[in-house]
């Protein structure tokens, strides 16, 4: 008997080794954004869905078609040979495509937004009622639908172009001011540089003076003799550059600024109109970031007439969204906070009042996706099931009740008709590679499911990736980790294993996704033999606050201190050689792969840190200062997480990796850290991308994994 059973597993065995062998293997082109076949291996997508009013629209490259929300069957409601016939009889080039039309009216009008125009196209008449030339060379283009007044950036300036097609130049400014851009390096939420009142009929725009920004001299190695082309890079303790906020009336073509009073040393942040469009919203911060105020301006005489409210921390102040008014009431808005732990909903009126506390709970909301005016709901994304998902509900605004909206399970991303009653629902999870459906918000009608794909990597030999939590080093925290195993593995075998870290704030590496957020690389090293293990550790973000800044004024002690307990599991597991652990990251996960090797040197026997943060001192004054305050008021933290003053501490093989022309973490970084491993008479390795910046992209990204597995293969295999 026991002989039988014997056989019988080892067929079993046999069987399943034969069926591995039947599939592919990956390459890096398989992997790799940049690879030849990446986009072959993605789910199936469909990035054409659109709203017309509650009409679901579908844009394809050759046709739009409608979809009945009832049983999802799709009509064609117009051709691109049509709609180029419309365009060739007004005298306008061809289109090559309708996947990017949208319907931004109640009419049966479509807006066509090509290189070169702006074109309204009336499908009942079947002609172009009105076009808008486009400067080929303008950029952070932001076009309002009631003035079809189109913004816009040359250079450093700001220009409009008005609905009848007159060019407004804004601003003139010299070198060193820039207009109608994003400010304060992207941080707080900040993605862009104006902002339309909602009729069109006001601009909101940022200046940003960096004149006396001192200049990072970035040098284009391309030319027959190296050109300088400095950044402005305001670092950590340095001089920072100063920000206001005009307004500019295109009837008027004049422009008043905000009076704020001196921006020096001071963030301005989340702006908001009024639905009337009388006032302006702005959430103001000192540099130390440990207060915010709600302002609100006159925006006819740029007067400041109330603060609404106020916010402080001993840490820090971290707004990230403006108020949203909701639609049916003017002297209403939603503001929202981490006040009580965890980012939720509070309701305001104009003359500061809160009204209520909206949503509470050991979860975070994420945003705010829209309003049904009918039912009186806000449409918001959390993370109230689980922190590795992101579900949509909607949230009764006199009462509080929430009704989640579509499957409770993975990661959602949701778009809200015009009327607030569907969303179109994109979602995955680490069994759904990735679904569509069509979703009502009231949940009294069935859902439409409008596509479910199917895994393009089922053709591959996969390795087994799993999901757990281990304790934090604190004690009590969980902390969430992935675990991939070698592809065809063996218990019986002793492998290596590698770290993959970020472990800083706003990112998580592990989500409720397919092959839940492990990345191309780490798919491909589990293929090559090895363990493959991420933690996401106190520090990072979808947790709460108390979770994200237990690391101010010391980035990098907390974290290495959690990434040491995955260390500690991999230990534990029978199959993983402790003698051949490495770690890779990017970024800030640079920063703790040269952390972590110079601190636990006996540990870690091969990293590759990309991009690494090396000394704080170094970083710029937004993010660095948030974290860590200035290295005149944290002498201590700065030097602790100064990577240089341990470089003599280097034992394993170390491989540094940047872009030559980072505007991010600048270049001083790795050479300063280079110079102290000669002064310490250590050996890293060193490699350098000309002409790159914070990231490989295209080509260059295939190169870049190509040799960090080389690395990985001739030091730690």
């Amino acid at each position: 008997m026991k002989r039988a059973l014997y056989l019988l597993a080892s067929l079993t065995m046999v069987s399943a080794a034969a069926f591995a062998q039947t599939k592919k293997s990956f390459t890096l082109e398989d992997l790799l954004p940049g690879g030849k076949n990446f986009y072959n291996l993605l789910p199936q997508n469909n990035h054409g869905l659109t709203w017309w009013n509650n009409r679901l629209m579908d844009c394809d490259v050759d046709d739009i078609k409608t979809i009945d929300p009832k049983d999802g069957k799709e009509t064609i409601f117009i051709t691109v040979d049509e709609v180029n016939r419309i365009l060739e009889t007004a005298g306008l080039d061809k289109t090559h495509q309708l996947h990017y039309a949208s319907f931004p009216y109640t009419k049966k009008l479509m807006l066509l937004s090509e290189p070169k125009n702006q074109i309204l196209v009336d499908l009942d008449k079947k002609e172009v009622i009105w076009h808008q030339p486009i400067d080929e060379k303008a950029k952070n283009k932001d076009w309002n639908p009631t003035s079809r007044a189109l913004a816009y950036t040359l250079d450093n300036n700001l220009y409009v172009t008005t609905r009848e097609g007159e060019r407004q130049q804004v601003t003139k400014e010299p070198d060193g001011i820039v207009c109608g851009q994003s400010v304060h390096r992207n941080e707080f939420g900040i993605h862009k540089g104006t902002f339309w009142s909602p009729k069109g009929k006001l601009l909101a725009f940022y200046r940003m003076d960096q004149s006396m920004v001192t200049d990072y001299p970035q040098v284009n190695t391309a030319a027959r003799i190296a050109v300088l082309e400095p950044d402005k890079y305001p670092m950590a303790g340095m001089t920072s550059h100063k920000v206001t906020i005009g307004i500019y009336n295109p009837a008027t073509r004049q422009t008043i600024y905000l009076q704020t009073g001196d921006p020096t040393d001071r963030y301005f942040t989340n702006l908001a109109w009024s639905p009337d469009e009388l006032h302006l919203y702005v959430i103001e911060l000192n540099r130390e970031q440990n207060q915010a105020q709600l302002v609100r301006y006159d925006a006819v005489s740029g007067e400041k007439e109330a603060v609404l409210l106020e916010e402080t921390h001993p840490k820090y102040v971290e707004p990230l969204h403006p108020i949203v008014f909701v639609p049916w009431n003017q002297h209403q808005f939603i503001y929202q906070s981490q006040r009580d732990g965890f980012n939720h909903l509070y309701l305001y009126d104009t003359t500061g009042k809160c009204i209520k506390q909206l949503t509470k709970g050991d979860w975070v909301v994420q945003d705010i996706v829209g309003f049904n005016s009918k039912t009186k709901e806000a449409i918001v994304m959390t993370t109230e099931i689980s922190p590795l998902q992101s579900n949509a509900y909607a949230v009764d605004i006199t009462n509080g009740k929430r009704r989640l909206i579509g499957a409770g399970e993975g990661v959602h991303h949701v778009k809200l008709s015009t009327e607030g009653d569907y969303v179109i629902d994109h979602y995955q999870s680490h069994e759904i590679p990735r679904r569509i459906d069509l979703v009502s918000v009231s949940g009294k009608k069935k859902s439409v499911n409008l596509l479910t794909s199917s895994d393009p990597m089922d053709e591959y030999n996969m390795p087994e990736i799993t999901l757990g939590t281990l304790q934090a080093a604190d004690g009590k925290t969980p902390v969430y980790y992935r675990l991939v195993k070698p592809v065809n593995f063996d218990p019986t075998k002793k492998y290596p294993a590698v770290i993959y870290v970020y472990g800083g704030p706003h990112a998580q590496l592990i989500r409720d996704v397919r092959n839940y957020g492990a990345g191309g690389w780490d798919i491909y090293m589990a293929q090559s033999g090895y363990v493959m293990l991420t933690v996401d550790n106190r520090g990072s973000e979808n947790r709460g606050l108390e979770f994200e800044n237990c690391t101010f004024r010391q980035l990098g002690t907390e974290e290495m201190k959690d990434q040491m307990k995955g260390v500690d599991f991999l230990k534990s597991l029978p199959y993983v050689d402790a003698d051949r652990i490495g770690v890779h990251g990017w970024s800030f996960g640079g920063f703790m792969t040269a952390n972590l090797m110079l601190t636990y040197n006996d540990v870690f026997k091969v990293g590759v840190a990309g991009g690494p943060v090396i000394d704080w001192q170094y970083y710029e004054v937004m993010y660095g200062e948030r974290y860590m305050d200035t290295p005149q008021t944290n002498p201590e933290g700065y030097e602790k997480a100064n990577l240089k003053l341990r470089a003599q501490n280097l034992k394993g093989r170390l491989e540094i990796i940047i872009g030559a022309n980072d505007p991010t973490v600048v270049p001083q970084h790795a050479i300063t850290f280079l110079r102290a491993c000669i002064d310490a008479e250590v050996q890293p390795d060193f490699f350098v991308y000309p002409g790159d910046g914070h990231n490989m992209f295209g080509r260059d990204r295939v190169h870049l994994y190509t040799r960090i597995t080389r690395y990985f293969e001739e030091h730690l295999k």
